[in-house]
């Protein structure tokens, strides 16, 4: 094999070993928070649930990765690789600050830059242009009809109206482009799919949380506290466990259709079928990660939102647990991130707006906002250095 290949796989378990150490947080953080497991003992199962989570799955994900965001002529061994180190050194440095930023949305905005610096323009897969239109008009009907609703709930309590409709619109945007997607009626995939899911997976965790935890807190409104921990550590234990099988099969995918994009660009491979090996060795990579976690993300994934009650870590859990399966079916690389983050800040709203810090939301959001381009920017100059220092490679 091509010692340029060899070295692109070794970067591309490399890439999902950071990944792993990133975003070991999602998992972890509520039931390190509610105490339900002891951290070691969390990152250790949450580590072996990364690694079955791709055989539990589909490999839709690295389909996406590898052919759907930049034209195959763009993928070239050199630009696989270099897309794959800008991403590696931005989750690393965000990392080793305490930052929660999406692996995911890293991968993708470096291989956009790459591409961009291999083939112009023409390298990014741009949607469909009605496509575009029905997603406009649909978001917009949803946007108005959740707006009304909560609006006109919220007037009925005497509370903030204007907040209502401002909350009522953004979700209605949500659940309504999200349920067309999963009734088939809207195809979201490629680059429209990833960069519409960076604003509406933390928007459908945090409802599908909040809708979950105002469920659980009517049926045992007359619960005693200690009954409660009883009966949700071991499902909240459950969930977040699944959860992370979630994120072993969206997250855990970059690898394997990053290997997969490099044989089939290096001529190793005909097409893009991906071999049984690399999901194989992608999946202990991520798992390895887990193991050695991000413990600064983890304090602020588990401690600096919200509080949070066993009950609360089970309901958060779930919401990200099922976010993720239904978007992992489709393909879509989303960030496990924003969906934990959003769940997280759902369960916290239940007990009013003053729970949750607002502060450290905005510093992740503005994370989460600067990842693809800052990735573009860093994987475009990187292309262009390693192609003036080393000719003979392009």
């Amino acid at each position: 094999m091509d010692p340029l290949i060899l070295f692109g796989i070794i970067f591309a378990l490399a890439l999902n070993f950071v990944n792993g150490l990133n975003d070991a947080s999602h998992s972890i953080a509520t039931v390190v928070a509610t105490k339900a497991l002891s951290p070691s003992k969390a990152v250790f199962l949450t580590a072996i649930c990364n690694m079955f989570g791709p055989f539990i799955f589909s490999t839709a994900v690295a389909a996406t990765i590898g052919t759907a965001i930049v034209h195959p002529n763009a993928l070239t061994p050199l630009s696989i690789i270099v897309a794959m180190g800008a991403a590696i050194i931005l989750v690393f440095v965000a990392t080793r600050a305490g930052i929660p930023i999406s692996s995911s949305h890293a991968m993708v905005g470096a291989l956009l830059g790459a591409g961009l610096a291999v083939y112009g323009l023409s390298a990014i897969i741009v949607p469909d242009w009605n496509i575009l239109v029905q997603l406009a008009i649909s978001g917009m009907i949803g946007a108005i009809a959740g707006g009304i609703m909560l609006g006109l709930f919220m007037a009925s309590l005497g509370e903030d109206t204007r907040f209502g409709i401002l909350v009522g619109s953004i979700c209605g945007l949500a659940i309504t482009i999200t349920v067309l997607m999963i009734f088939g009626a809207i195809k979201l995939t490629g680059l429209l799919g990833i960069v519409l899911f960076i604003f509406l997976s933390p928007i459908i965790g945090m409802v599908v949380a909040f809708l979950f935890d105002v469920l659980i807190s009517h049926m045992f409104r007359n619960s005693k506290q200690n009954r409660m921990k009883r009966i949700f550590q071991p499902l909240h234990v459950v969930a977040s466990l699944f959860q992370a099988a979630g994120h072993g099969a969206n997250d855990g995918q970059h690898a394997v259709g990053l290997i997969t994009a490099l044989l089939v660009s290096a001529g190793i491979l005909s097409s893009f079928v991906v071999p049984i090996w690399a999901i194989l060795v992608s999946a202990v990579a991520i798992g390895l990660g887990t193991c050695f976690g991000g413990w600064a993300v983890v304090d602020k994934m588990a401690k600096k939102i919200t509080k949070i009650r066993p009950y609360q870590g089970f309901s958060a859990a779930t919401a990200g647990s099922v976010t993720l399966a239904l978007v992992t079916s489709y393909g879509v690389p989303v960030s496990s991130t924003h969906v934990i983050s959003g769940a997280i800040i759902g369960v916290g709203s239940t007990r009013g707006k003053n729970a949750v810090q607002w502060d450290v939301v905005r510093e992740m959001m503005i994370a989460w906002v600067v990842t693809i381009p800052l990735a573009l920017v860093i994987a475009f100059g990187g292309y262009y250095l390693v192609a003036t220092i080393v000719p003979h490679l392009v």
